[in-house]
């Protein structure tokens, strides 16, 4: 429940103290991890003071221990070293600080850090943060690079030195940051983020030279990593030696395995270049002239051609196959009329042969009723009925007598 307080009736400081430090003392012990920053172990005096700070936030707390109890890691627990303590919240109330008892201090080894490590890479390959389709491609010539590295390090100077005389005229924009120890997060997700907003920049180096497992921890951080998972420029990882592989490298467009190699990679050599173009012109050169001799040859072939020599050679060929055929023609039409109008002559003959008016000629003539019809038998016709008989040379009209 809160206090009841007011300007005219409000609480003495030392009770408040004292009421923080009876709710904390409420609390349990618990197990916490951080890194020692700062040791004191003073001569002839029971007690050891320690500073535990957060390895991913500008977070720390004191620790106090009896001798006895850090004694029993002293040999392998030292300033910078990772730990995990049994503690217990304590409130010194005359002054109003906080601290924690520790009953028991536990190094953290570097196969329990590797199976973090490993824990977290498989999470975020999950999530597809790792996924090759993310991948952007460099820039073949970036015409500002941005680089995070330590201040004055061996990887800066490897990765200015490398480029530059790779090819001189590449600029650089530098952000210098701690690149270990519990301020390296915070400062390199801040050099990143700033370049990235930077439209000038066309690609980030993130360098850093060798190390422990536990200096290289800073860039397997998950704030680090899904920092770089969300850049719009594309980054290249240069972390440690080759045998290093921070989860920067799985999430960076590009790793290189050492701040040497980012700058061959990120910058191409200008002898390389020129020698590459002179090879291009001379390939180029010799395409052309191969495909201009090619031309003059067929040319000159097709000049050699009869009908290009002699063109109206070919006119004349057609001509006389052209007369030919005409003459050809020609016959083939004659026999066709003869063999028709013998056939003609002939058909005409049967025709005629066959003509009623041939019959008449033979003295025969045919009788017709005045209706037109013709008579074919005796009983077609009656007494004194009149007909009409045509002969071969005209008609005229017969009665039949009873």
């Amino acid at each position: 429940m809160g206090l009841n307080s007011s300007p005219e009736e409000p609480i003495p400081v030392g009770r408040v103290s004292r009421l923080i430090g009876g709710w904390i003392d409420r609390l349990g012990a618990v197990w916490v991890e951080g890194q020692i920053t700062q040791l004191s172990r003073r001569p002839g005096a029971g007690v050891v003071f320690l500073t535990l700070r957060d390895p991913a936030h500008d977070i720390s707390l004191s620790v106090t221990c009896y001798r006895m109890v850090f004694d029993r890691v002293s040999g392998v627990v030292s300033e910078g070293a990772r730990v995990v303590v049994l503690a217990k919240p304590e409130w010194y109330a005359p002054r109003g600080q906080l601290s924690l008892r520790a009953t028991e201090i536990r190094p953290v080894g570097v196969g329990e850090l590797l199976a973090r490590l490993e824990q977290l890479k498989r999470s975020l390959g999950v999530e597809g943060l790792f996924a090759p389709e993310r991948k952007r491609a460099l820039p073949f010539l970036p015409q500002l690079i941005g680089l995070v590295c330590g201040r004055a390090s061996a990887a800066e100077r490897d990765v200015l030195e490398n480029a530059r005389h790779r090819w001189p005229a590449v600029r650089f924009e530098i952000r210098n940051v701690a690149v270990q120890g519990v301020h390296a997060v915070p400062q390199v997700i801040g050099a990143v983020e700033e370049l990235d907003r930077n439209p000038d920049v066309d690609v980030i180096v993130v360098a850093r030279g060798g190390g422990s497992v536990e200096d290289l921890l800073p860039f397997s951080d998950e704030r680090l990593v899904r920092a770089v998972a969300d850049c719009r420029t594309p980054l290249v990882s240069a972390i440690g030696h080759e045998p290093d592989t921070p989860l920067l490298d799985l999430v960076a467009d590009l790793r290189a395995s050492t701040p040497t190699d980012a700058a061959k990679k990120v910058v191409p050599d200008v002898g390389e270049e020129q020698v590459r173009i002179r090879q291009l012109r001379d390939r180029a050169l010799r395409t052309v002239t191969g495909l201009l001799d090619r031309e003059e040859r067929g040319l000159a072939a097709a000049r050699h051609r009869p009908c290009v020599e002699r063109p109206h050679r070919m006119v004349e060929e057609r001509e006389e196959q052209v007369a030919a055929v005409l003459e050809r023609g020609r016959r083939t039409l004659g026999h066709l009329l003869d063999r028709a109008e013998s056939e003609l002559a002939h058909t005409h003959a049967r025709v005629v042969a066959l003509s009623p008016a041939a019959t008449l000629e033979r003295g025969y003539a045919v009788l017709q009723r005045p209706d037109g019809a013709v008579v074919r038998a005796a009983d077609e016709v009656a007494a004194e009925e009149k007909l009409r008989a045509r002969v071969a040379d005209g008609e005229f009209t017969v009665r039949v007598e009873p």
